[in-house]
């Protein structure tokens, strides 16, 4: 597993986590800059969810405030973790519709890019969604599936979340949107996932199992939802008997160049 030079920080003995003002600063730029952005680029459901959360921007939000949003709309809490944890766990946390968040935040030499998921990312990025039922029963099944998965099986069902959880677009009425964590909290992704960059192909399960990716760099694909309800459908689909077509078929060739040395 990677290493990561990032701590997350402890909670007192009543659940409360002291962050320093520094760190608040850092919440408040990055929440004032993103939520500009989204306007008009980001999924209907997910502008509802910020609204439910009604996240505080000049300071990093408390677990406990989350959670009570999340447990009133569909039942699922945020789990404090380190900053990296194993696939185990991380499977283990969905199945119990437990949404993994490290409770430290990046450094402002950092603030455009972080390979390691921080606070910001994951309760910017997918605790809004995490009030739709829709996305919440996806990713509650995902994480079921995950626990029971061969290691090899997971290798292809991490794609299908890096293409949709992580880094999908979804179509509505009023155009395409954005939907997944990756891109909501990182302003260059935002601008460029829905731009003429990319290619963009109709969502399809076992394609995005096929498909390769580079956590490190601007995706040259993504995959488009018909609608969110499609994640909902998926949910009751047999995932894991298209993890097996995947299997059979392999890969398709990486649309990026391979990594430097």
């Amino acid at each position: 597993m990677t290493q990561t030079h990032y701590v997350a920080r402890e909670p007192d003995g009543q659940g409360f986590i002291d962050y320093p003002d520094s760190e608040h600063e850092v919440w408040h730029t990055l929440v004032s800059r993103q939520l500009k952005l989204l306007e008009g680029r980001a999924c209907q459901p997910y502008m509802d969810g910020i609204e439910q959360l009604a996240l505080p921007h000049h300071r990093i939000p408390q677990l406990a405030d989350i959670n009570r949003v999340l447990e009133r709309t569909t039942g699922w809490q945020v789990a404090r973790v380190p900053a990296l944890i194993p696939f185990q766990t991380f499977f283990e946390l969905l199945a119990s519709k437990r949404f993994p968040v490290a409770t430290f935040i990046r450094t402002p030499e950092e603030l455009d890019y972080l390979q390691e998921p921080d606070i910001f990312h994951e309760i910017f990025g997918h605790c809004p969604l995490l009030t739709n039922p829709w996305f919440a029963e996806f990713t509650h099944t995902y994480g079921k599936l995950g626990l029971a998965a061969s290691k090899q099986e997971r290798v292809y069902l991490a794609r299908l979340y890096w293409m949709t959880i992580e880094f999908g677009l979804v179509e509505t009425p009023e155009g395409r949107r954005i939907y997944g964590g990756g891109i909501l909290s990182s302003p260059k992704e935002t601008l460029y996932s829905l731009s003429d960059s990319p290619e963009h192909q109709a969502f399809d399960p076992l394609e995005c199992m096929r498909t390769p990716y580079r956590i490190d760099i601007l995706q040259p694909l993504y995959f488009v939802l018909p609608d969110l309800k499609r994640l909902f459908d998926l949910a009751h689909q047999d995932i894991m008997a298209l993890v097996r077509t995947a299997m059979e078929l392999g890969l398709h060739s990486p649309k990026f160049p391979p990594k430097a040395a």
